[in-house]
């Protein structure tokens, strides 16, 4: 008996390119509900994306981005990323997310009155996912 095939069509897509296009058997990412992985088959469902990074396992190994707010549609045979934005390891500037990370901690710290501390919280986030994805390539 033949294997059935256990890849699915995934695309991230950004409003300035297509990221990511080609097939997977499993993606792994975080939503605002928490952690999600996802094979072919899945329940259809449509969520939130939060800052994460994006694990995407292809037949020829495993691959990892930061991806930053969106959407994601998870169909049967399909999943589409729609991603405020997204980056591979060699595209983060480590330098500079080191500094938007003491530019976020700074601004938390202060407790200043004119400070929004959830776009703080969020830039924090945004900082430290890119770190993480350089730091583990």
């Amino acid at each position: 008996m033949a294997e059935e095939n256990r890849n699915f069509q995934l695309e991230i897509i950004t409003p300035d390119r297509v990221f990511y296009e080609g097939e997977a058997s499993m993606v792994e990412f975080t939503s605002v509900d928490g952690e999600m992985g996802v094979y072919k088959h899945h329940i259809p469902l449509t969520t939130v994306l939060a800052p994460g990074i994006v694990t995407i396992t292809e037949p020829a190994g495993k691959k990892e981005a930061a991806i930053h707010a969106g959407f994601v549609q998870i169909l049967g045979e399909k999943v589409t990323f729609l991603a405020e934005i997204a980056e591979w390891p060699e595209e983060i500037d480590i330098s500079r997310a080191e500094a938007a990370k003491a530019r976020a901690e700074e601004r938390l710290r202060s407790h200043a009155a004119d400070v929004d501390v959830a776009r703080a919280e969020i830039a924090l986030k945004k900082a430290l996912v890119r770190i993480d994805v350089k730091q583990a390539k």
